[in-house]
């Protein structure tokens, strides 16, 4: 054991630790969750957790994969879940790795309530959330006094893969000055049309980030009205954090990553699309 480690909880045998990975950077692990890795006898991980974070892992360690990827066959919730109480079961310590924060549309809750369900003792770790954490990286604060006072945090999809219903679109459009999506890639000709619909101005800037907080993020500028069309022109791909509102308009000073954040796609007023390769220089 570390000096570091020292005054930290130690994992029991038997014990699952549910515990957030943070957006992608290593660095953005917790001193819990680099401790839960240093001591996992068995690591089941997200497809969003960065392979450089499970180079942490205590020598022996099992990665167990169970990533799930929309149109990718990808493992059942349930039995994801009912794994965890079978390796507990088996007397190892288990360590639930996620991307994020495991109880922001992490899927962590679900988890947690059948470990409960089965008896299993568990510990939640949380852990950077790629809504904030993510923007963070890419320049974009989700507040700032000048701009919002309110900010919400939203699913793209719901677990049948299809925009949510139960979310009061005109409500949030109306009442909330920036809006954070998870997941909405997919879906995001049918929920800007929605925004629009409810009164949230064509106009309005939006940002599409991918592969957050790491050496590959990209990050595409755009408007609501153009959201669509130059998402698909720009050729990313998910997973993508997108905020919509006027915080966006910040990234242009608050640019920190500058050189190492790789690709930045801006699409201009009339909507054409430029990409600027940034010199690491």
């Amino acid at each position: 054991m570390t000096d570091w480690q020292q005054n930290l909880p130690q994992m029991k045998p038997g014990e699952v630790w549910l515990v957030g990975a943070g957006p992608g950077d290593p660095g953005l692990l917790t001193l819990h969750a680099a401790n839960a890795l240093a001591q996992a006898d068995v690591i089941v991980h997200d497809a969003l957790v960065n392979a450089d974070c499970l180079k942490l892992a205590r020598t022996g360690a099992v990665l167990e994969y169970a990533g799930k990827r929309g149109g990718k066959p990808s493992a059942k919730q349930r039995d994801i879940s009912l794994r965890l109480v079978e390796l507990a079961r088996e007397g190892h310590r288990v360590l639930r790795l996620k991307g994020g924060d495991p109880f922001v549309f992490g899927r962590g809750g679900e988890e947690a309530l059948t470990l409960v369900e089965h008896h299993v003792p568990f510990r939640i770790v949380p852990g950077v959330t790629a809504g904030i954490g993510g923007l963070a990286y890419a320049g974009i604060p989700v507040t700032h006094r000048d701009t919002n006072h309110t900010v919400t945090f939203l699913t793209g999809h719901d677990s049948t893969g299809v925009v949510p219903d139960r979310i009061d679109w005109d409500g949030v459009a109306r009442g909330s000055q920036v809006i954070v999506m998870y997941m909405a890639m997919k879906h995001i000709l049918t929920i800007t049309s929605r925004l629009i619909g409810a009164g949230r101005s064509p106009d309005e800037p939006v940002a599409f980030v991918t592969d957050a907080s790491t050496s590959t993020q990209q990050v595409l500028e755009t408007t609501l009205a153009r959201a669509a069309d130059d998402v698909e022109a720009s050729g990313l791909q998910p997973p993508a954090i997108v905020v919509v509102g006027e915080v966006v308009r910040l990234r242009p000073a608050l640019d920190w990553m500058g050189a190492a954040a790789g690709r930045v796609l801006v699409a201009d007023p009339l909507g054409n699309r430029a990409d600027a390769q940034k010199d690491s220089a």
